[in-house]
Parts: C-alpha cells; sequence; structure tokens
C-alpha cells in the first residue's frame, strides 16, 4: 500500500488512514475466486498483513440462471445483505434473483434507534413537530436501504406508523377508542398525505404495539 499516492501523501502529513474495508472480488467460477483469494493473501501476506479466515469467504451468487449446490450463498456488506431472492418481471412472473436488500443487522440497529425516540410520548408537540423531527433521519434510510429490494423496509416503516398511531392516542383523549383513532389516521393521511416522508411507501397500513 505505501506504493500508493494517496497513503504516501497521507503518511507524510500524519493522516490517520480510514479502518480497514471488506473487499468484494467478483469472480466468473469457483476456480477463479480461489485462485484470486490465494493471489490476495500472497500479497497481503508479502507486506506482514493477513487475511481474517473467519471473515474471507467464497460465496456462491444463486439465483435462477446459476443452480448449482453451494454452502454459502449470501453475505453481507455495507448494511445490505446479498442473496437469493424472489422478483418478478414486468408481466408478473416470479424468477430467482440473486439482490440486496437491508441486512438484519441494519434492521435491528435503526429498529432500536426508532424505540429510543419513544415517540408516542412526544405528546408536548405537534403532529406537525413530530414529523419534522423524524423526516430527516427516515428519509435518509429509505434513500440509502430503498435503493434495493425497497419491500423489505415496509414492515420497518409500518411500526413507524404504530409508534405514530400510539402518539396520536396518547396526545387526544377522544382518539383512545381504536375506532376514533382509525378515522383520525385517515382524515390525517387524506387531508397531508405528504406529512410524514414514509407515507409515499407506507401510508395506508399501520399496528400498534
Amino acid at each position: 500500500m505505501s506504493r500508493e499516492v494517496h497513503v504516501r501523501f497521507c503518511e507524510r502529513r500524519r493522516v490517520q488512514l480510514p479502518p480497514p474495508t471488506h473487499p468484494v472480488v467478483h469472480c466468473v467460477s469457483g476456480e477463479q475466486a480461489r485462485r484470486v483469494a490465494r493471489g490476495i493473501a500472497d500479497r497481503m501476506a508479502k507486506v506482514g498483513l493477513r487475511l481474517n479466515p473467519t471473515k474471507t469467504r467464497i460465496v456462491y451468487c444463486k439465483d435462477g440462471n446459476r443452480r448449482q449446490h453451494y454452502p454459502v450463498v449470501a453475505f453481507t456488506f455495507l448494511g445490505f445483505t446479498f442473496r437469493p431472492r424472489p422478483a418478478w418481471t414486468k408481466n408478473g412472473v416470479v424468477f430467482g434473483s440473486f439482490q440486496p436488500a437491508i441486512s438484519k443487522e441494519a434492521l435491528k440497529r435503526i429498529s432500536g434507534e426508532v424505540r429510543q425516540w419513544r415517540l408516542h410520548h412526544w405528546v408536548g408537540l405537534g403532529i406537525d413537530q413530530v414529523a419534522r423531527r423524524i423526516n430527516p433521519i427516515v428519509r435518509g434510510w429509505m434513500q440509502y436501504y430503498g435503493v434495493f429490494y425497497r419491500s423489505a423496509l415496509n414492515p420497518f416503516l409500518q411500526r413507524i406508523n404504530g409508534y405514530i398511531m400510539r402518539w396520536l392516542r396518547n396526545k387526544y383523549r377522544r382518539l383512545r377508542p381504536i375506532r376514533r383513532a382509525a378515522g383520525a389516521w385517515q382524515r390525517i393521511i387524506s387531508q397531508q398525505p405528504r406529512l410524514f416522508a414514509h407515507w409515499a411507501w407506507a401510508a395506508a397500513s399501520w399496528r400498534t404495539g
């Protein structure tokens, strides 16, 4: 790495280098993948480094055309899990595809962050204020994790709706009965369909709890 221009620049100015990354190398065959892995390991050994044996894996990108059996058919990278998933053509025909979607770890992390908001206790705020607080964060998650396989985010967005519904019922006593709350929910959506950023994807559904 010391031959790279940006590395020499950082070393001269005592700039801290970024932490090690997890490179992904795409190969056209299993033999090529094994050869490349050996080559990377040999190159790292020459500079005093080594591959982490528990994190270095060869993954078979299984889909409708690649149907061989292989023990590892999924990997996680940058918050996305790449694995075989069902996909649909424009005519509605289902086929097997190897696609990324938000990983379980990333989903658990952002779900925990939403729980920590305790949004349903923000009864001192108006609904417009609640929207202004959470929209930039939720919109960022949608723009990043929703780029691929957007439907994987829907249950998470519905949970946010659940917290908003709980906030609505906590703030207004007359809406404690679920039937009244559901009517108010529909009125808000019809009058302000873009109030919350995630309503563009999950406006109609909610659940309490």
